[in-house]
């Protein structure tokens, strides 16, 4: 599909816009508009109108706490021509579809910008620049605090520590003014995000977390000046700028650590993003060499590719030899070959050699593009677990500032002068920073560490789903078994006629079967022909449909007919009896077809198969076979392993039918499937599970997909997903616990508006660096224990 052309204007020549808050200049809409940089971030698809939807990513600036989200989505539905915008703080990313006819991306941005934060297109350049600046301006807003803060407690200290009438009342005053004055740069410049954020959600009739924060700062500060300029207030005694800009530098500190840490957690989605090179070397017809942009880059192009350059789309190797690095595609971390007539697939990286490529698939039709589209919507995915977070969050919010007020109103009868550092202290300690960053980042985290490792999460809702998980279905064909038969046992049946005992009947069987294309053919020639090759030559072949192929080979000057097929072709009555597949060799001899091999067949298992099966029954999960071959195959391949529950030719219906049984009986279902015939059944199972050899339906209605096709990845993604539900639920637990254990010590006067911040700083920052832990080397499963059951609940 050819996308639209929003505005015709040469991307070259203009800047890209700074991801500000300010708004747009001419040069910046065209920059961002023009066809070739839209290109870059947008992936095109139709509706079923037919109309022409982009669907781009936008990287976001300037969020700090999970409701910035909802803000950000609110704003971004309210342009017309948005379809749909989902947001993810934990990820500071926006995936907006929009209507090319209706809007444009400038237009997003500003919608963005008009909500107070910053946006820009996601390409990998200015993520890598919006990171660095943001990062350099948080490090000069947490030294502006650290540096007044260090400041105010010198001035601050000399009250704590004097006697009575040790400290003059000139000089207490002066030491208050100075507090006063230093406090200021921490107000208008380091707590300039949370006073944004705060504004940003009163604007747009919300709470989120910045509004309680900044409130305290704000009430701390002007409680602060009264009591400093008006000696006869109430708060004549008492002036905490020391623990305003105490509690400012602590959370901006824990703010940075906590954006390092999630920047750390999206790393391994992100850089999955970010394989495709800026610029190739395309070889022109003259033999020159030319530098271009991989959106201008055409199939058939031909592409110089260095070592340690990714591929910038699917190709065939034209010259030279190398090794490719596909673990992006597979999982798989060791190298492989790549020859001329070989293909290579883009954004894997070329290890051995300089090659020139032919260019085969582009865009949306390579197989890396499809996995940046799974990898888009792990990475804006708001799972069940999060939402309830998010639903309890703005509930909490209004009830922290409730509390509050009533805190303020009591402690205003009690000792006014301690009521508004006990409001503060409340307001600040309760915060619900924790319990809405404790379930993103560590689902962030996990899919992440999944995607290094060739596991592509699509919805994060089933790492939860995985942990609840009773039976297990898988298909047999190509899921547990491979795509193709292999020769099992070769039985001797007769003696060959006297004529023609030299003859190596094996390759004779080798040649007969090359000349079909059956799959039992095939898979007698490669046994056969790696056994005994022949060299003699075959004549008049014929292939007969149902029964096999005949020939005539000349041995000794002699010509001899042949067959190679059905059993009961060959007159091996015998081999129609075997449970097994079956391919009989014949020869005629005295106008009698007398058989002389027999080829049984069987199916080959996936590696690690049997293993990831027998740890998954041995947990306690119910495992089922589900198979379209008739029952005798399923059967033996039951037993080969060790699965109890076996239901045969089973057409799509009768696997939706089986599925839809188990969930009836409180059955919670993970599908492992492969084929086209199993999308109606993975779109029915609560989770579903495709491998990445799987056909492109199949892996569109799956909730995760194995690239590797490695059947113990299976293991890998059981164990991770209940660690990362044992996290959440640690994380969760912990903002909850912490908030009942705070919040009254803050009620009853005890603990100071300074020790909140640290409190509240220390409560986010744990959940994110618990969230973390998901991040560390995971052993292959062949190492694992045993996974713990997951009781079926009635």
């Amino acid at each position: 599909m050819t996308s639209p052309q929003p505005i015709p204007e040469d991307p070259s020549s203009v800047a890209v816009a700074r991801p500000s808050t300010a708004p747009l200049t001419a040069t910046q809409v065209a920059a961002i508009d023009a066809p070739a940089s839209v290109e870059a971030y947008t992936r095109w698809t139709e509706d079923e109108q037919g109309r022409t939807l982009g669907q781009s990513r936008l990287l976001l600036s300037g969020m700090y706490c999970a409701a910035c989200s909802g803000l950000i989505e609110d704003a971004l539905l309210r342009r017309p021509g948005v379809l749909s915008a989902e947001v993810s703080a934990a990820a500071q990313r926006a995936v907006v579809l929009w209507d090319p006819s209706v809007t444009r991306v400038s237009a997003l941005i500003e919608s963005v910008q008009g909500a107070g934060y910053g946006a820009f297109p996601d390409t990998g350049t200015q993520a890598v620049d919006l990171a660095a600046r943001e990062s350099r301006q948080a490090m000069w807003r947490l030294f502006v605090a650290g540096f007044c803060m260090m400041q105010v407690m010198m001035y601050a200290t000399p009250s704590y520590i004097a006697g009575p009438g040790q400290i003059t009342a000139d000089m207490a005053q002066l030491m208050r003014l100075a507090s006063w004055v230093l406090s200021i740069p921490v107000l208008v410049f380091a707590a300039g995000p949370f006073f944004r954020g705060a504004w940003s959600a009163l604007r747009e009739r919300r709470i989120g977390m910045d509004v309680p924060v900044a409130l305290g700062i704000a009430v701390t500060f002007v409680a602060s000046s009264v009591a400093t300029f008006d000696a006869r207030g109430v708060f004549a005694n008492e002036v905490y700028f020391d623990s305003m800009t105490m509690f400012a530098a602590f959370l901006l500190g824990a703010r940075m650590l906590e954006m390092r840490a999630r920047r750390l957690a999206a790393q391994s989605l992100d850089s999955v993003m970010r394989r495709l090179p800026d610029a190739v070397e395309r070889l022109r017809a003259d033999g020159g060499v030319e530098l271009v942009v991989p959106g201008e880059l055409r199939v058939g192009d031909r592409l110089r590719v260095q070592v340690g350059q990714a591929f910038a789309a699917d190709g065939r190797v034209t010259e030279g030899r190398t090794q490719v690095d596909e673990a992006m595609l597979t999982g798989e971390s060791r190298p492989v070959d790549r020859d001329v007539g070989e293909e290579v697939a883009a954004g894997c990286i070329n290890l051995g050699a300089p090659v020139v490529v032919e260019v085969l698939r582009l865009g949306a039709q390579t197989r890396y593009q499809r996995i940046v589209a799974l990898v888009e919507r792990a990475l804006t995915e708001r799972p069940a677990l999060l939402l309830s977070a998010d639903r309890i969050a703005g509930p909490f919010l209004w009830g922290v500032l409730l509390l509050a007020l009533v805190a303020f109103l009591v402690w205003w009868q009690i000792d006014p002068s301690r009521a508004v550092w006990v409001a503060v202290a409340v307001l600040v300690v309760t915060c619900p920073c924790a319990l809405s960053l404790g379930a993103p980042v560590a689902m962030l985290a996990a899919a992440g560490e999944l995607a290094r490792r060739g596991i592509l999460v699509q919805r994060l809702d089933v790492l939860e789903g995985l942990t609840r998980s009773t039976d297990w279905v898988f298909d047999k064909t190509g899921t547990l078994t491979q795509d193709r038969l292999v020769v099992a046992e070769v039985v001797p049946l007769a003696a060959a006629p006297a004529a023609a005992r030299s003859a190596d009947w094996r390759g004779v069987a080798a040649a007969l079967a090359a000349r079909s294309a059956h799959p039992l053919a095939r898979a007698v020639a490669r046994q056969a022909q790696a056994d005994a090759p022949w060299a003699g030559g075959v004549d008049e072949v014929n292939e007969w449909s149902g029964r096999g192929v005949e020939a005539r080979i000349d041995l000794g000057g002699v010509a001899w007919s042949c067959r190679l097929g059905a059993p009961a072709w060959c007159g091996d009555a015998e081999g129609q009896s075997v449970q097994r597949p079956v391919v009989s060799l014949a020869v005629l001899d005295g106008g009698r077809w007398t058989p002389l091999l027999r080829f049984e067949l069987d199916e080959l298992l996936r590696p690690h198969a049997r293993q990831a099966v027998q740890t998954l029954c041995a947990g306690g999960l119910q495992v089922h076979l589900l198979s379209g071959d008739r029952a005798a195959s399923v059967e033996a391949m039951s037993q080969r392993l060790g699965i109890a529950h076996v239901h045969a030719q089973c057409a799509p219906d009768d696997k939706l039918a089986v599925v839809a049984d188990l969930q009836a009986r409180a059955a919670v279902v993970t599908m492992v499937g492969d084929g086209i015939n199993d999308a109606p059944v993975l779109a029915r199972a609560d989770v579903s599970i495709a491998l990445g050899s799987a056909a492109a339906l199949t892996q569109a209605r799956a909730d995760v997909i194995v690239l590797s096709d490695r059947l113990d990845d299976l293991l890998m993604l059981q164990r991770m997903a209940r660690r990362t539900v044992r996290i959440v639920r640690q994380n969760l637990v912990w903002a909850l616990g912490y908030n009942v254990v705070s919040l009254p010590l803050a009620l009853v006067g005890w603990l100071p508006p300074w020790l909140a911040g640290i409190g509240m700083a220390a409560s986010s920052l744990l959940v994110v660096l618990n969230a973390l832990r998901l991040m560390r080397g995971n052993e292959r499963p062949a190492d694992l224990e045993v996974l713990p059951a997951s009781p079926r609940t009635a």
